[in-house]
């Protein structure tokens, strides 16, 4: 891996601690992805505690476990700026076989929020429901969506929709995700 991408994979991955941060105390623990996990929830018009939203939740606290043990913290502890970007790094840079077991979860719930018509993909007016979320507009919803769509079938799965997760925290990928 070259040297701009670890800047790249770095900076996003400092955005994304501050995102995750949701009470701002400089520090990550299960609430805060929690939280993350209602937000997104509600992001696409569903209650928190729905079995789609648990789904999601579920996710994201095996995430902060996952990065609690990397860090070597407690799975109910507090992982600091330092402590995150050193585990989150080890995950991201260890590409598809690091990535993939431990992200998986959370693509899965979102592909489960953002599926309307529960055909267990997601399509391009369902993505730009999630764009739309993270603040972006119709068109660059679309751009991102064919992008993202590498198999051009008008639809993304989850193994696509991880793929570009992990494309776009290694710097392979502009479409903004972090929202």
């Amino acid at each position: 891996m070259t040297v701009a991408i670890d800047n790249v994979a770095q900076e996003r991955l400092a955005k994304r601690f501050d995102k995750w941060d949701a009470d701002g105390n400089g520090l990550l623990e299960p609430s805060d992805f929690t939280t993350e996990a209602a937000n997104i929830a509600r992001a696409f018009g569903e209650s928190p505690e729905s079995p789609k939203a648990s789904a999601l939740r579920d996710g994201f606290v095996a995430l902060f476990g996952d990065l609690a043990r990397r860090a070597g913290v407690a799975p109910q502890g507090s992982i600091d700026r330092e402590q995150f970007l050193r585990a989150a790094g080890e995950i991201v840079q260890g590409g598809a076989a690091t990535f993939d077991p431990v992200f998986a979860p959370v693509a899965k719930g979102i592909v489960g929020l953002a599926d309307r018509n529960g055909d267990g993909v997601i399509d391009g007016e369902e993505f730009a429901t999630w764009l739309n979320a993270l603040g972006l507009g119709q068109a660059e919803a679309r751009a991102a969506f064919q992008q993202i769509d590498t198999d051009g079938d008008g639809t993304l799965s989850e193994q696509e929709l991880l793929a570009a997760v992990r494309k776009f925290h290694l710097g392979e990928l502009d479409v903004e995700l972090l929202g």
